[in-house]
């Protein structure tokens, strides 16, 4: 079944039917049922069509609607669409007067606020599942909020932190990452509805009734823009794609953190896998599929972006192909979002203290706060550095008496600073790490 057949005479080919039909909307079902409820409803109460036309309508989606939520809904192989099978069922359920239901509207806004609804819903369910991802990174913060470990510049040890604040920076992007989601949700709650094939209906639809019904927050003003826009589309998937870029910096870190070189992390049994060859294996799958996901929702971008790029006013087919897109990207990013939840769960932390060299600057600043200007004190401590590597010495092994023959300014107990707990307290760290938990516990609620 089709919507649009009596201007032709002849039946399409099957090749083109195979090339032009696309199934992915069919997870737009509810969503369509629940639009075309409340156009139904407007046509009611406008007076476009009699209300026992109407209440026939209302009672048989009803009916399409239980079926959908229950997973009975039946498509047949010649629904050219969602849309379609909903009034081809429709007319299974109610008969003839299933035809009025396309009053006054096109399949263009139809499926314009269809993606609008769903991804309204859809998002709401990612940004549950983030706060959750951000609550786990939370506690797990404060369980270590006064473990002392390296920061990296370079994948070099440079400063020491604790592992809280360290696992706090995480925390914060996927705040950002859900604000970013909160926003575009937002932004993209106007309807559609009404707009019609492109300029709109001659019936006198009154679209703020149907935006209403559908929890939109105003119609959206220009019709042209309602059908032809996928810029709402574009921002979701790239939401996806920075959140997914986000957890897969995590999932990396926890890759290397696992290894043996660095030793931080023991994977539980229940988020690790083995190896077909090599019977000590211990490996970190979830975290790697979880960055090598990230590839395609980035790839998502390109493609959605592409697909917008060349495109007249207003609607074109190539716009069929935004669904597959941003369902691909939502998907991902779900399934992402509890494998790292999951993952998470199954870390045991154990991080090794650091190089005493993660407090060389505390001892170039010991200088500069005896006037020594930052330059001379750096490269002073830089040539401190190089003669322990000249002896075959670590900084572990640094005296005051070492000191005192570098520089005259350098003071007794000095060597002391280069304790890499001792650097980090003097920064606050754990102080900041326990205001951060505060109020990123309170932001992810």
């Amino acid at each position: 079944m089709t919507l649009w057949g009596g201007r032709f005479e002849g039946s399409m080919s099957g090749e083109t039917w195979d090339f032009t039909v696309d199934h992915s909307d069919r997870r737009l079902l509810e969503v369509d049922i629940l639009g075309s409820m409340a156009h139904a409803g407007m046509l009611g109460s406008t007076g476009i069509i009699p209300h026992e036309d109407v209440a026939s309508m209302m009672e048989g989606l009803a009916v399409i609607l239980e079926e959908a939520r229950a997973g009975t809904f039946e498509f047949t192989e010649t629904d050219e669409d969602v849309h379609t099978a909903v009034e081809r069922h429709l007319g299974e359920v109610i008969g003839p007067t299933a035809g009025m239901l396309h009053t006054g509207r096109s399949r263009n806004d139809q499926v314009a606020t269809d993606l609008r609804l769903y991804l309204r819903a859809s998002g709401q369910d990612r940004i549950d599942q983030i706060k959750t991802v951000g609550l786990v990174l939370v506690d797990i913060s404060q369980r270590h909020a006064g473990t002392v470990v390296s920061t990296y510049t370079h994948l070099q040890q440079a400063q020491s932190t604790t592992l809280g604040n360290h696992l706090l920076a995480h925390t914060w992007a996927l705040l950002r990452d859900l604000e970013r989601l909160t926003d575009c949700i937002e932004r993209l709650n106007q309807s559609p509805l009404g707009a019609g094939a492109s300029a709109g209906s001659s019936l006198g639809v009154d679209r703020e009734h149907t935006a209403g019904s559908l929890g939109f927050t105003r119609p959206m003003p220009n019709t042209l823009d309602a059908v032809g826009s996928r810029d709402f589309v574009a921002e979701y998937v790239f939401v996806c794609a920075q959140t997914m870029a986000d957890l897969s910096r995590l999932a990396e870190e926890i890759v290397l953190w696992s290894t043996r070189e660095f030793g931080w992390v023991t994977l539980s049994d229940g988020v690790s896998t083995g190896s077909s060859a090599l019977p000590h294996k211990r490996n970190p799958d979830l975290a790697e599929l979880i960055r090598g996901r990230a590839a395609s929702v980035a790839g998502d971008v390109t493609a959605i972006l592409g697909l917008q790029k060349g495109l007249p006013l207003t609607y074109n087919r190539d716009l069929q192909e935004d669904k597959r897109i941003v369902f691909h990207a939502d998907d991902t990013l779900a399934g992402a979002l509890v494998g790292m939840t999951t993952l998470l769960g199954g870390l045991e932390f154990h991080p090794p203290v650091p190089s005493a060299e993660v407090a060389t600057l505390d001892l170039t600043d010991a200088l500069v706060t005896r006037g020594v200007p930052f330059r001379e004190a750096h490269g002073i401590v830089g040539k401190v550095v190089r003669g322990l590597e000249d002896q075959q010495r670590s900084l572990e092994d640094l005296t005051d008496d070492d000191l005192a023959e570098a520089d005259e300014r350098f003071q007794p107990g000095d060597a002391d600073l280069l304790d890499p707990a001792t650097s980090a307290a003097g920064r606050e760290t754990e102080a900041s790490v326990r205001s951060q938990i505060e109020e990123l516990r309170d932001r992810f609620r």
